[in-house]
């Protein structure tokens, strides 16, 4: 399986393409449009969510709702392109007006500019942005959709914004209570994270957190350890790590782990009925395959680069300093980024899913799934 996207920031839409998926899957249109409308929430979220109200709409690959075995193809529309279209129309369009040439610290702005060339950075920043990761949560939704038709469920939660962390450990069925403002679990810690959001507000800043991401009735087996490219953890980080403003990603304990003897580390077998674990400091992958424990994947988002007090740069063109250019931003967006990152993880499941049980139909591929061994 395949997922391409395509669109740019104040384009007329955002695009997916989902190649390999199986016929016979029903899509929940729904859950879909739910899952954007959580993308756009959050506390700390700017100006932007107000203008798009997302939906998403299927083009192709799909009839009755059921999809047909051939490519899968999403929209999500932007609104605000009739705002942008005598600046953005790709049939014609004023190339002066909104050109943007003091390149944002943090941003692809200066570094795109050089590679793809050409001396508007909006070039770049229209696909670099963040907003193309709608369609990506559309295209993940579709993939949630099949791993739940296996018996595989994916949540998520908020573990810290800023300087405000929630070390506790919580239960899989726990995440199903997590706070609507910032997907936190503690209503403490919720708000004082709120405080600081304010203060981030007042100062012109910005701020990131940490989102987990979990997994549970995935089968073992899945990845490799006999080629590197394969195994579950390299994938699933890669895929973590490709959602923009991800800075980590780690598995399990992650780098916590290189601080503890390895007693407090490795998980230890137990045979009753089957193998067991007592514990899942692994985070549910061993030799970078599945072991049928929770898989716990955790993502750093850095602050939001562009602050509306604006970062000391470079005009690209002139080269005098300058304050660096602005765009509509959120202050935070971690609610969103774990809605992200929460797809991200089941677009990538769903390819090493298929990759292994390589099914035409959702009738083989449940099949082939219910024979694997845990």
């Amino acid at each position: 399986m395949k997922i391409a996207t395509a669109g740019e920031s104040h384009g007329k839409g955002l695009f997916a393409v989902i190649e390999g998926l199986p016929a016979g899957l029903t899509l929940d249109l729904a859950e879909i449009d739910g899952m954007l409308a959580l993308r756009q929430s959050g506390y700390g979220r700017g100006a932007r969510q107000k203008i798009e109200r997302d939906r998403a709409e299927i083009l192709s690959g799909v009839r009755g709702g059921v999809t047909l075995g051939s490519p899968v193809t999403l929209a999500v529309w932007n609104r605000d392109y009739e705002n942008w279209k005598e600046y953005m129309a790709p049939e014609g369009c004023d190339l002066q007006a909104r050109r943007v040439t003091k390149v944002r610290p943090g941003h692809a702005d200066l570094t795109g500019r050089k590679k793809f060339g050409g001396e508007d950075a909006r070039n770049i920043l229209e696909r670099a942005s963040a907003r193309e990761s709608a369609v990506r949560v559309a295209a993940g939704t579709v993939c949630r959709q099949l791993l739940r038709a296996l018996g595989v469920e994916v949540r998520g939660y908020v573990r810290s914004v800023g300087e405000v962390c929630d070390d506790a450990c919580y239960s899989f069925d726990d995440l199903a209570r997590r706070r609507e403002a910032l997907f936190m679990m503690d209503a403490e810690k919720e708000a004082q994270a709120m405080a600081f959001i304010d203060g981030c507000k007042a100062a012109g800043d910005t701020c990131g957190g940490v989102v987990e991401v979990r997994v549970r009735g995935l089968k073992s087996g899945f990845g490799s350890c006999m080629t590197y490219a394969e195994k579950l953890d390299a994938r699933l980080c890669a895929a973590l790590m490709s959602i923009q403003a991800i800075k980590g990603a780690e598995v399990g304990l992650g780098f916590a782990a290189a601080a503890r003897r390895g007693s407090e580390v490795h998980d230890e077998i137990f045979y009753t009925d089957t193998f067991v674990r007592k514990t899942n400091r692994a985070g549910g992958i061993e030799g970078g395959m599945s072991n049928g424990e929770e898989l716990v994947l955790r993502a750093a988002m850095k602050p939001i680069p562009t602050l509306m007090k604006g970062l000391a740069t470079v005009d690209y063109r002139s080269h005098e300093a300058v304050r660096a250019a602005t765009e509509r931003s959120d202050v935070c967006a971690i609610l969103a980024c774990e809605v992200i990152a929460e797809s991200a993880v089941c677009s990538e499941l769903a390819a090493v899913v298929l990759e292994r049980l390589g099914a035409d139909n959702m009738a083989a591929l449940t099949a082939r799934y219910e024979e694997l061994p845990r």
